[in-house]
């Protein structure tokens, strides 16, 4: 079955899954245990649920990193949990979830997977349901939810566990995979890592790929960096897009639309 736990702190959890190289948290404290992120639908949700329920049967609360449907279309299943992300998450949400739907159920249907396709097209993603808080206490342990900056996404959050010395870092970090732009502000990209390195973390857990450590996470900002650099350079006029495409640190990458 896809889905396996890692411990990458104590008491924190980062849970690996094949499809899309997902990577989702769990962080437990005396009181109440924090789940980060909750997977692409209703049917993964759940699964992901009782994978929660077997490690712990404390009272939950929910924190979203960004809008994205791999991150945020399961959240029904962890009802009533309280449900945290930033005011512009919930808005991005709202906005585009019927898109995503339509777009991943088809994608996943031209890959012949209808099983998902389905189950996708027949979630209703649950909105968060409160802004998040500067910290959450667990009991015994806090955890941090910090806005660093616009990035991946502009509503970007990441959550802090200090005394474990974890970031999860949403798709901030990608590890096994360019960073993808669709959405991005990538002139902004690198000082947010920057903000995110100043945390001073052991390890950070990317949103798809294996946990890295604060090297890899300097590595990706100096070749978004590269990027930043290119984007400007085109909007300046002094290269074209093809050009710029052509020089970036991710060949193949559709090069980003975004300011």
């Amino acid at each position: 079955m896809d889905g396996r736990w890692l411990e990458v702190g104590d008491g924190v959890l980062a849970r690996r899954y094949a499809e899309l190289d997902l990577t989702v948290g769990l962080v437990l404290g005396a009181e109440r245990a924090l789940v980060v992120d909750t997977r692409g639908d209703a049917r993964q949700g759940a699964e992901l649920a009782a994978a929660v329920r077997a490690v712990t049967t404390l009272p939950l609360t929910v924190a979203i990193t960004h809008a994205h449907f791999d991150h945020c279309f399961g959240t029904a299943a962890f009802a009533p949990a309280p449900v945290h992300a930033l005011p512009r998450c919930r808005e991005v949400l709202a906005a585009t979830a019927a898109a995503q739907r339509r777009q991943w159920a088809a994608y996943y249907r031209d890959r012949g997977d209808a099983g998902t396709a389905d189950a996708l097209a027949a979630t209703e993603p649950a909105l968060p349901g409160t802004d998040a808080p500067a910290t959450l206490d667990l009991g015994g342990r806090s955890a941090d939810l910090l806005h660093l900056g616009r990035g991946h996404t502009d509503h970007d959050l990441v959550v802090a566990v200090p005394d474990a010395g974890v970031v999860f870092a949403g798709d901030l970090v990608e590890q096994g995979a360019p960073p993808d732009m669709g959405d991005a502000i990538v002139p902004e990209w690198p000082a947010t890592l920057d903000a995110l390195l100043a945390l001073d973390p052991h390890t950070v857990v990317p949103g798809h790929g294996d946990p890295v450590d604060p090297g890899f996470v300097a590595a990706q900002r100096a070749e978004l960096a590269e990027v930043a650099a290119l984007h400007a350079a085109v909007a300046n006029g002094s290269l074209s897009a093809t050009e710029a495409a052509g020089r970036s640190p991710y060949p193949g990458v559709p090069w980003p639309e975004h300011p």
